[in-house]
Parts: structure tokens; sequence; C-alpha cells
């Protein structure tokens, strides 16, 4: 099978300034850090925010799911696209472009006054995200020379954004118990200027290279994801045979597949079909897809059972959601360590077991849980099976690339990521909608509103936390099929 791809040189940095140091080397890796703890930091405040946009804005869970996967679709649609822009206009130049665009975003947000605003708003801040993103992880990986500087280099990447996470929660937690939940929306605008204040000081821009925009490529993938997304939230209130459901799936499937055909044709394809001739980022892309599902429940669903029906106030509900942060950011470095003894397959074995294991003991929960025996535990886990995760699929994604290849890897990986989210967020919405209405129709007569509404979101989320699981488990099958880190150089040939 032939593949194309695309023969223009890899952009490099320009030549640096006289006098740059360690420090200044430091404070652009802090900064690319900080893109990625801005975004992560943002999901977790929209997470603590959605009980509130619910009642300020009279939003349905299909409605919250919307405010969630309207970011997550022109995120992931336009990853890649983000990516190849940064390659031919230059990655400082549009990482910049796109933390601004996000930035105006996450103000405006803050003074939506209808869910369709905030909706539209949470898309166009999707789409600073697809910009910033792909650009940020390739001038990490071009500021990294040998491979253990890489390795260390998207450790720290991840922990900064682990620990992003831990204060996002407090800082929304704060927020939100002492004002309205658009305030906690807010608090990405400073970190956003800031960013836009700096970067151009201590980040070298990267040499354009000569070449074109596949935007058939882009339009036809972006529209199919769309697509797919949609008939799978329809899928929730209509059912399966639903024209309204069947229509936009077999739409989605259709037009993934005539991006597929683009893509080969294309003589400078949006995505570089040789990344998926190594066998093992193949499979560690596809995990990576699959752990998306198991990892996008828990703060949907536990957020709003905290708040809703157990009584926390949005500080405790943050306080409660930190040991996650707490094991990820432990275990990032750990992570990277055990990689190098054990090798990314055997972790992202263990990871997805962990993921799995969390996901069965959510799906136990009722309103008269026990915090330290019934959430603490699966918090443990699920932060643990994150870092086990994310830090090995970033590696396998990232090595044993061409010298053209790292903006197009980052940002095939990154689109995974969200669109595994996006989709997944979709299907457990779907599954937990369904399994409430189920639940609602079984009550006794004479059932309060008060116990009809816990009854079924009990259901719901529980019905939920078990299709997460089954996403852990189908990233556990696909990864067996990466081949052990011997095997694998064994059938590696030279760049």
């Amino acid at each position: 099978m032939s593949v194309h791809t695309s023969k223009v040189p890899a952009p490099r940095p320009l030549p640096a300034a006289p006098g740059r140091g360690a420090v200044r080397a430091g404070t652009a890796l802090a900064l690319l850090a900080g893109c990625n703890a801005m975004v992560l930091l943002d999901e977790s405040m929209v997470q603590i925010a959605l009980p509130g946009m619910s009642q300020g804005l009279n939003l349905t869970p299909v409605g919250l799911g919307w405010v969630i996967n309207a970011y997550l679709l022109t995120f992931g649609g336009l990853l890649l696209l983000g990516g190849r822009m940064g390659d031919l206009l230059g990655r400082r130049k549009v990482f910049l472009v796109g933390v601004a665009l996000f930035t105006v975003a996450a103000a405006l947000r803050g003074a939506a006054t209808s869910g369709e605003f905030l909706i539209a708003v949470r898309a166009v801040q999707g789409i600073g995200s697809a910009l910033a993103a792909p650009s940020a992880l390739a001038l990490v990986l071009s500021m990294s020379g040998e491979e253990g500087a890489r390795k260390r280099a998207i450790a720290l990447y991840m922990a900064v954004g682990a620990a992003s996470t831990a204060g996002g929660l407090l800082l929304a937690g704060t927020f939100s118990s002492l004002g309205s939940w658009r305030w906690l929306l807010l608090l990405n605008v400073p970190l956003g200027l800031l960013i836009l204040l700096l970067a151009p000081l201590v980040i070298e821009e990267t040499t354009p290279s000569r070449g074109r925009f596949d935007l058939a490529g882009a339009l036809v993938s972006t529209l199919g994801a769309v697509a797919l997304v949609f008939g799978l939230t329809r899928a929730a209130e209509h059912p399966w045979t639903d024209l309204t459901v069947a229509a936009p799936i077999a739409a989605g499937a259709a037009l993934l597949f005539v991006f597929w055909r683009i893509e080969r044709r294309a003589r400078q394809p949006i995505v570089v079909l040789r990344l998926f001739a190594d066998r093992n980022r193949t499979w560690a892309y596809t995990t990576t897809f699959a752990v998306q599902g198991a990892l996008i429940g828990t703060g949907f669903f536990l957020v709003q059972f905290l708040q809703r029906f157990a009584g926390y106030s949005p500080m405790l509900t943050a306080v409660a959601l930190t040991p996650v942060a707490a094991a990820m950011i432990t275990m990032s470095g750990a992570a990277l360590w055990l990689e190098r003894r054990l090798g990314p397959r055997t972790l992202l074995l263990a990871g997805a077991v962990l993921l799995l294991a969390s996901n069965v003991w959510l799906s136990r929960l009722n309103p008269a849980f026990d915090y330290s025996a019934d959430v603490l535990p699966a918090l443990l886990l699920f932060g643990t099976g994150m870092a086990l995760c994310v830090v090995p699929s970033v590696i396998l994604a990232t090595s044993g690339l061409h010298s053209d290849e790292a903006g197009a890897a980052s940002s095939v990986h990154n689109t995974l990521q969200t669109l595994g989210a996006s989709l997944g967020l979709a299907l457990l919405v779907t599954v937990g909608t369904q399994a409430g209405r189920g639940a609602e129709q079984s009550l006794p007569g004479g059932a309060s509103p008060e116990e009809t509404l816990s009854r079924v979101f009990v259901h719901s989320m529980s019905a939920s936390f078990l299709a997460g699981a089954a996403f852990a488990a189908t990233a556990f099958v696909t990864a067996l099929f990466i081949r052990p880190s011997g095997v694998a150089a064994a059938h590696t040939s030279p760049s």
C-alpha cells in the first residue's frame, strides 16, 4: 500500500538571540506547559460550574453535555489543521493566535445569558485550543534534543497539567462558593494574558515550511465527527432507529471514510499517513482514544452528584476531587521512571486496569455513601491510572519520528484524545439517560419529586460509569497489541 506524505522540510527554530541561557529556555518551557495547564484548568472550572450552569441557564443533562462537547468537537475536529498551520505559518505565531482566541472566548462566556450563547462561545474556545495545543507540544519537543531530555520535558509538561487541575479545582470551588459560577469562568483570562505577554520574549519562532493546507480533509473530518456526536447525543432522547439518530451516525461514518480517501490521495495531507506505519504508534493512538471514554465521566457525573444529591458545596466538591490531581502529580514522574524499566505497554495495561476498577467502584455510589470508603479509593485509582496511561501514550506517539513529523504526530495524538472524550461523553450521556428513564418508569407510585430525581440520577450515573469501565476494558485489549520495548526495537528500521 502506498503512503502519500508531505516532502516539506520541518520548521526549524530561527537563530537564537545572543545570551539565551537556561533561564530563558526554562521560562519558555514553563509558558508552553502553562498553555497545557490553562486548558486543563479550564476543564476543571467548567466541571465545577456545571450545576450552576444547569440552574442558571435551565440546561438539561443533554444541554450540559453540549457545553462540554461543543468545545471538544471544534478542538478535536480542527487540531490537525491547527498543527498543519503551525508547520506552514510558524508554530509560535499560531500558538499565540490560539491562546488569544481561547482567552477572548473565556472572557465572553462569563456573560452568557442563554445556553445557546454559552455553547457557541465554548465552540470558539475549542478553535483557540486547536490552534494552540499542537504548536505548544511541538515546540516542547523541538526544544528537547536527545531522547532522555524529550521524555523529561513530556513528564514535566504532564505534571504541570496535573498540578493545574488541582489548582483549578480549588480556585473554582473557592470562587463558586464566594460568588456566581460566572466569575470562576473568568479565572483563565489572567493566565492567557500572561502567556501572550511573555511568550514572544522567550519562545523562538520556527521557520515556516512551504506547502498548502488540506482544507478538504479538515472540513470533512470535522463534519464527520460532529455528525457522529450529534447522532449519539440524539440517541439519549430518541430510539436508535429514529431518522434523526441513524442518519447523522451513518453520515458521520461515511464522511470519515471519505476523509480517509482524501488523505490517501492528497499531496500534502492533514494526516501524515506514514505515522500509522509504526505498529506501536498505531495501537498507542487507538488506546489513547479508548482511554478517554474511561476518563470523561468522572468529572461530568461525579461533580453533579456531589453538589446536587450529596449536599456538597462547590468548595467541598473541589477539595473532594483533588486526590485525582494529587495522584497524577505523584505518578507522572514515577511513570517516566517505570516506563524506562517496564516499557510503555506494561504501564498502559496497568493504567487501563486501574481505570476499569475506578469506574466500577464509582458505579456503586448512592446518596448514603461514605466518602473515605466509596469515593476516595476510586479517585486515587483514577488519578494513578490516568498518569500510567497518558505518559507512555505520549512517548509512543512521539518516538521514532522523522525530522518533519513531530507536529503531525502530536496533532494526531491530541485529536484522538479530544475526539475520544467527545464521543465517549456522548455515549455515556446516552447510556445514562436511557438508564435513568428506565428507573423512572419502575418507580412505585407516590414517590416524591426529590426521591424520583435522586433515583433517576443515581441509576443514570451508575450506568454511565459502567460504560466508562467498558471503555477502559477496550483500552486494555488494544494495549495488548503493542509490542514490548525489546520486540519493538528489533522491528524498528532506521529513520
